[in-house]
């Protein structure tokens, strides 16, 4: 018996590894292979038959353990098998299926209908045109109309692909490539003539929709690797591009569809819509007057329309109306082409922003790519380091750039938006982008972003002193020349960063090392983004830079070695965070004007004792380094903060030190590091962003001595794990008012969530979603005294998700007075509790009854797995409403026979799909084809297109 169980933990080690290696797979976007899941469930079967043998042993006569020893022999050959079976060389995970396209966000359309159709007819119904050319001026709404397009497309059947490629001014054969493999889920090799043959293979394989979005010159379709556009019954195929120029569609074979301006009427629709003005203007004839010669200056073009409404949101006085429209004749006075026109009208949303604080920050935007997602969080930090934002604290330039963003998305001079990593961002119209380059205040920007250069520009170019911002960020630079010296005594900013392809993924190609010589001549120099390139060094002529404010090295994840930082007398923003470092930059402690500090390192586990300290103005630190308490308190200015106390003792000196003012927000873990096997992997991101939390881990710890009193009470996320000396919550007595989030992991000594028989007045008012796992000793999640008068008070109440698994002692999930606290539930999972019952037990009290109670009124989705001994969801006349159900699992629940679910109904009385469902996943197949309903009209309904026999969602 004891090799047996050394072989099983043998293969439970295998399980951990493969379970790990599963998760960083999902997070790369992969999915899990169904080899891979059932190998997970025969483990898991393995580990439950062997806990039956083991009680056997405990219970047998010796003639039964001689029996018992033929079935050990055998068990140790299966798991050996088991084991063996669970090396899956080429890989646990694989590509999810391609997604047909990516819905584009857009705004609704005004007008262009006719233009709308006449391109979805060509599409759809025209066999003979292959290529159709969308044109017409700057801002006349083409790209707005094929995004609505291209989600239009992406619900019909007759192209299994619709692929949407913004190609921009300065096109880059490469860029179009990549951006057209990525659709394909598709990788490209480095030689140019093998990515066009490659991409002509994938692309000949299948049917699709190709928009190429914004061309300004002719180009060679097979030169990407695009297929010649024949007639081919087998599958069907369509080009669509916009451009500026009819000239460029004719001249690559394209059936015309030009776009024309907005009629008189739906140019002052559109113009209503976007100022709130419409019931003003019924009002009044002379506003009315007004508002018609400010939207007839508009030339029918909806981007000047939508952005001058913008910039007059909220103006209801008519003098300022009347002087707009002066401002706006008068700039506009002069000008006689179409495309100035634009610019004229834009340019007065620019000026009306009144405020060269905004203006700067607005122009700042141009020096990012064309069409570009610019995280709002990141372009915050870039104005603070630029100086276009000032403020006695960070939370206060923070709000002001926030407000600075919304008044430029109000203006429509910004669109919001989402990067690839789906944080909050905005981008710039590229009529509007070319407008801020143009402003002839801001010429001294240089700007090649997003361009795919492979060499630096020509020294000459852009190194000769008149610039005062230069922009090459998101090319691919395989190389700094050893000679170069840029003479660019007049530098103050220099964007160098290279593409971040998520995932903590970077080119693997890049510029390696920065020579010496390159910062020689700019002494100037205040902001430099070296972020996401492959520098392995830093030079050591960068500690010269005694002007320097931000230096940003942020994803460089081979820089191994900085230069002393002593020169860096003026740096305030200084980021290392995942960086391959392992002992700090050499005297990093004379920066005493460091006011943000992002400092993470897989290599560098502590800061040496007596440097924090020494930031006494710091305002941000993100790390994941492990610091003392005690010095960390002393930073008196501190008003974000993320880190890991390794001790609780540490974070007890914190407290004392810091008092009750903890930072605004924070995200802290005590006793635990970060490592591969580790409680905190996998959430590094959060600790790179403690701006968006105030979040507690108390990792394998003792919380007897952290004392519930003494945490901060504005905690939002509660995360403890592997802490055996908790008992319940209810020790937090108010501590635990403002928490939304709870996650309790493998605590062996918790019995129960809340106790009112100690605190029979607490509540977890807000608390919305609440975790439980490997609670081993977990009995009810309420405990009520034998003493305790009813009514039962409301738990709960803003409860939105609840999951509760391998918790193996529970046989009941909610009690019936627990009920009325529930009403916000959409999330209810329970997996893998070996003991559970019942979900609702109403302890009989409903026998009898014929009336039907409705539960859980919000639920969305209903998670069961591997409960087998439930019995009943619900009791007696007990039945949860599908008015907003989209998901239903239950698999492995053998003694489940009845489902308590009630069909919404139509007004005709007869029963109805739920409206909102997905998906049904149920396992075996048997025992759903056997299950009873308690709603005695679900019979009458076919769910069979919904249903799934397959493990996952």
């Amino acid at each position: 018996m004891n090799d047996l169980r050394l072989r099983l933990d043998d293969l439970n080690v295998r399980k951990q590894d493969i379970e790990l290696e599963n998760q960083s797979e999902i997070r790369g976007g992969k999915m899990v292979k169904k080899e891979v899941e059932k190998w997970l469930d025969n483990v898991e079967k393995m580990n439950g038959e062997i806990e039956k043998i083991e009680q056997k042993l405990v219970d047998v006569s010796c003639f039964s353990r001689a029996r018992l020893g033929k079935l050990v022999r055998k068990k140790i050959e299966e798991v050996k098998e088991i084991h063996r079976q669970g090396c899956f060389s080429d890989g646990v995970a694989v590509d999810r299926p391609p997604a047909k396209g990516v819905t584009l966000l857009t705004s609704d359309l005004e007008g262009e209908t006719d233009v709308n159709n006449q391109i979805w007819q060509l599409l759809m119904d025209d066999d003979q045109v292959r290529m159709i050319g969308v044109c017409g001026m700057g801002g006349i709404g083409k790209t707005t109309i094929m995004k609505l397009i291209n989600n239009q497309l992406l619900k019909e059947d007759q192209f299994c692909k619709v692929i949407w490629v913004t190609v921009s001014k300065e096109m880059n054969v490469s860029k179009v490539q990549e951006d057209i493999a990525r659709c394909l889920k598709h990788s490209l090799p480095e030689d140019e003539l093998e990515r066009a043959t490659t991409l002509n293979h994938a692309l000949e394989r299948t049917s699709y929709v190709l928009i190429l979005d914004d061309v300004w010159e002719r180009f060679s379709l097979s030169k990407i690797g695009i297929p010649d556009l024949k007639p081919d019954e087998q599958r069907k195929v369509k080009v669509v591009l916009t451009s500026r120029s009819k000239e460029v569609c004719k001249s690559m074979g394209c059936k015309v569809v030009q776009v024309k301006p907005l009629s008189k009427q739906e140019s002052m629709n559109l113009f209503l819509n976007h100022v709130e003005l419409e019931h003003s203007v019924v009002q009044d004839p002379e506003l009315k007057k007004i508002v018609n010669s400010i939207v007839e200056k508009c030339g029918g073009l909806p981007l000047a329309i939508v952005t001058i409404a913008g910039s007059m949101k909220g103006v209801y006085d008519i003098h300022e109306w009347r002087n707009a429209l002066n401002e706006l004749c008068q700039q506009m006075k002069s000008v006689k082409q179409w495309d100035n026109e634009v610019f004229e009208c834009l340019m007065f949303s620019y000026n009306r922003l009144a405020d060269s604080e905004i203006q700067n920050c607005f122009v700042y935007c141009s020096l990012y790519p064309e069409d570009f997602p610019i995280k709002r969080r990141e372009l915050i930090e870039k104005w603070i380091d630029e100086g276009f934002i000032n403020g006695n604290t960070r939370q206060a330039m923070y709000d002001r750039g926030h407000s600075i963003l919304n008044k430029l998305e109000n203006n429509s001079l910004l669109e919001r938006t989402r990067s690839l990593s789906y944080e909050l961002s905005v981008k710039m119209h590229d009529v509007i982008r070319d407008m801020a380059l143009w402003i002839e205040d801001h010429s001294r920007f240089y700007v090649k972003a997003g361009l795919q250069l492979k060499e630096l520009p020509d020294e000459h170019e852009w190194a000769t002193g008149t610039f005062d911002k230069v922009s090459l960020m998101n090319n691919s630079i395989l190389e700094i020349p050893s000679h170069i010296s840029p003479k660019c005594h007049n530098l103050s900013t220099l964007l160098l960063q290279q593409r971040d392809l998520v995932f903590r993924r970077v080119l693997e190609t890049g510029f390696k090392t920065i020579p010496g010589t390159f910062f020689e001549h700019m002494n100037g120099l205040k902001v430099l983004d070296l972020s996401y390139t492959n520098i392995t060094n830093l030079p050591d002529s960068i500690s010269n830079l005694g002007n320097l404010n931000s230096l940003v090295l942020r994803c460089c994840y081979k820089l191994r070695h900085l230069p002393s930082l002593a020169g860096l007398k003026a740096l305030k923003r200084l980021d290392l965070c995942n960086t391959a470092i392992d002992k700090i930059p050499p005297q990093m402690e004379t920066l005493e004007n460091l006011t943000y500090l992002a400092l993470q390192a897989e290599g560098l586990k502590e800061l040496p004792t007596g440097t924090v300290p020494m930031f006494s103005r710091l305002q941000y630190l993100a790390t994941m380094l492990q610091l003392k308490g005690e010095e960390v308190g002393k930073l008196s200015k501190l008003e974000f903060l993320s880190c890991i106390f390794l001790h609780m003792e540490e974070f007890k000196k914190y407290n004392s030190t810091r008092g009750t003012k903890w930072p605004q927000n924070y995200i802290c873990s005590v006793g635990s590091s970060l490592s591969r096997n580790g409680s905190l992997f996998g959430v590094e991101d959060k600790f790179e962003k403690p701006e968006e939390h105030n979040t507690l881990y108390f990792v394998n710890c003792d919380l007897e001595e952290a004392d519930f009193a003494m945490l901060p009470m504005d905690l939002n996320y509660f995360h403890v794990e592997k802490c055996d000396d908790l008992k319940c919550l209810s020790d937090g007595t108010s501590l635990f008012h403002g928490l939304t989030l709870c996650h309790i992991w493998e605590c062996q000594g918790i019995e129960c969530v809340i106790d009112l028989s100690s605190s029979p007045s607490y509540s977890f008012k807000n608390i919305e979603r609440l975790v439980l796992g490997k609670l081993c000793n977990l009995l009810e999640l309420v405990r009520v005294g034998p003493t305790f008068e009813s009514p039962c008070p409301v738990i709960f109440s803003r409860l939105t998700m609840i999951s509760l698994e391998k918790c193996s002692r529970m046989k009941r999930l909610f009690s019936v007075e627990m009920l009325q606290g529930l009403q916000n539930l959409k999330d209810l999972s329970v997996e893998d509790c070996q003991e559970m019952e019942k979900i609702i037990d109403d302890n009989g009290t409903r026998n009898g009854s014929d009336t039907t109670s409705l539960v859980l009124p919000k639920l969305r989705e209903l998670s069961l797995y591997s409960l087998p001994r439930l019995k009943t969801i619900c009791g007696n006349g007990e039945m949860i409403p599908t008015n907003f159900l989209r998901y239903l699992r239950i698999t492995e629940c053998p003694e489940l026979k009845r489902i308590p679910l009630l069909l919404p109904q139509l007004d005709n009385g007869e029963p109805s799909i739920p409206p909102f469902l997905k998906r049904i996943c149920v396992k075996p197949r048997e025992w759903w084809e056997s299950i009873e309903w308690d709603d005695p009209n679900a019979m009458n309904v076919d769910l069979s297109a919904f249903v799934s026999h397959v493990e996952y969602f």
